[in-house]
């Protein structure tokens, strides 16, 4: 396509697409929701953006309404190929740092992006109202880190705001307009549409929905369209507001459903009667797939997991941030089903949800096939539990193993319990140092202080049999906890 230059003071018919950028809890999703005049941050878990966002809105400069869209990208470390994307389909980037806490390392991956995007960007000074704020030394550590500045002695403009008093708000966007008027861009062919997937997901209902901006061109319902291999004929195209509409064009993100699975995130969607064109050869972005790691030889210090999403890039977020010992057996957006909790059940292998629905039925079905299952609403959260267990399992294989056993039964005794066991492998004996572990999780380490079969006082348990025990300290166990008894 030709390119254009466009001088200052020309105005571009397609509203520019904006990433915004920067650590987490610096105030990106607050600094949208005083633009769009809605409440997205109190509604995410944890107060962390956990799914790519795109909105558009209208404002009137120049006695002309004009448009912008924006890509709210999430700020937590675990979306980094996500971030990456959100900045290659953008016009303008938005750098968001705090003044409290200054540079931060997702402030300084933010700049890498937006300088390998070669887009130009905004640097936007947040919470500027707080007392305990210091732009000047703020723009001094940017200044450090290779972001030369506006006043001082660079051109990479620079704006001080606060969302929580509306502080220069109107001033940004009317300098977002300004930097992108300045821009060379491409001419725009209606006859040439392509859309980059910034999200997707599986809805139960609506069946696969891809959040979509559109990069080039027109989209109407009923259009046949493909990203890579997934076809699909639109049947809907809804608005960043949740209003069907009869169209997208240039600039806007719009939700699109109608493809017969899932597509990528980060994939480009084409007419399908333009697919086969090379005009667009070079603007499909590198898509790095997502392996699935399973393999039925599993070595010992590794965790099997069906692991379900709420979306694609969810899902993508938490495979690549999953350590190297877990084998994926399935991995999917949509919700636990029947067949996982059997595919679980056969491949010793727990479930593992984020974001999902977990229907009554599905959760009782994985209890009575003693299959573990667990759903998460904060990435770092469930990553971190991963790696615990993965800690359990390797400090098992290096240790000594004299026995396991499971709890059956608990009967009280003076001012503790007794622990009903049955020995399932090696012997139990008074003692011993034991681990307490329940669904791959340690609940706490104890001794065994008092053996009894029946009424009689005995030193061990032996494979096969059963007995009570007392562990001191008591542990906080229940009915089908495993005893593992090591050096």
């Amino acid at each position: 396509m030709a390119k254009k230059t466009v001088p200052s003071t020309a105005k571009s018919s397609f509203p520019p697409v904006v990433t915004v950028l920067g650590h987490v809890d610096h105030g990106k999703t607050t600094l949208l929701d005083a633009i769009r005049k809605t409440d997205i941050a109190g509604k995410e878990h944890g107060g962390i953006t956990q799914g790519i966002g795109a909105s558009r809105i209208d404002i009137i400069q120049d006695k002309i309404t004009r448009g912008i869209t924006f890509i709210d990208t999430p700020g937590h470390e675990a979306f980094s190929q996500m971030r990456s994307r959100g900045a290659q389909v953008a016009d303008i980037g938005l750098l968001v740092v705090s003044v409290v806490d200054g540079v931060q390392p997702q402030t300084k991956e933010g700049m890498k992006l937006l300088q390998e995007a070669k887009i130009p960007f905004i640097v936007v000074l947040t919470k500027t109202d707080l007392p305990e704020k210091n732009s000047a030394k703020t723009k001094q550590q940017l200044v450090k880190e290779g972001v030369m500045l506006e006043g001082l002695g660079g051109d990479v403009p620079v704006i001080e705001v606060s969302a929580k008093t509306g502080k220069n708000i109107k001033e940004l966007l009317d300098l977002i307009l300004l930097v992108f008027d300045m821009q060379t861009y491409e001419e725009k062919k209606e006859n040439e549409f392509y859309g980059v997937v910034i999200e997707s997901r599986l809805d139960q209902k609506g069946g696969p929905r891809a959040t979509i901006v559109v990069r080039n061109g027109v989209i109407f319902p009923r259009d046949m369209v493909v990203c890579e291999k997934v076809e699909g004929r639109v049947r809907t195209l809804i608005n960043g507001k949740g209003q069907h509409v009869s169209k997208a064009e240039t600039g806007d993100a719009i939700e699109m459903l109608g493809f017969v699975s899932v597509p990528v995130v980060g994939g480009i969607v084409l007419r399908k009667i333009d697919a086969k064109k090379t005009i667009l050869a070079d603007a499909s972005p590198s898509v790095p797939t997502v392996p699935t790691a399973y393999s039925p030889h599993a070595k010992e210090n590794s965790l099997s997991i069906i692991l379900c999403t709420d979306t694609q890039g969810s899902l993508e977020a938490i495979t690549n941030s999953l350590p190297k010992e877990v084998n994926i057996v399935s991995q999917k957006s949509g919700e636990v089903s029947e067949s996982d909790v059997i595919l679980a059940k056969s491949t010793n292998a727990i479930i593992l949800g984020f974001n999902v629905r977990m229907r009554g039925e599905i959760i009782k079905l994985a209890q009575t096939e003693m299959v573990p299952i667990k759903n998460y609403g904060i990435i770092y959260e469930l990553i971190t539990e991963i790696r615990d267990v993965l800690e359990g399992k390797r400090l098992a294989l290096v240790e000594k193993i004299f026995g396991t056993a499971k709890v059956l039964a608990s009967f009280p005794f003076e001012k503790t319990f007794v622990l009903g066991i049955s020995v399932l492998k090696g012997r139990i004996a008074k003692g011993d140092r034991v681990r307490l572990m329940r669904e791959e999780a340690v609940i706490g380490e104890s001794s065994i202080s008092s053996i009894r079969q029946g009424k009689n006082s005995v030193s061990k348990i032996e494979e096969g049999e059963e007995g009570g025990i007392i562990l001191s300290p008591a542990l906080d166990f229940t009915i089908g906890d495993m005893l593992l008894s090591h050096a």
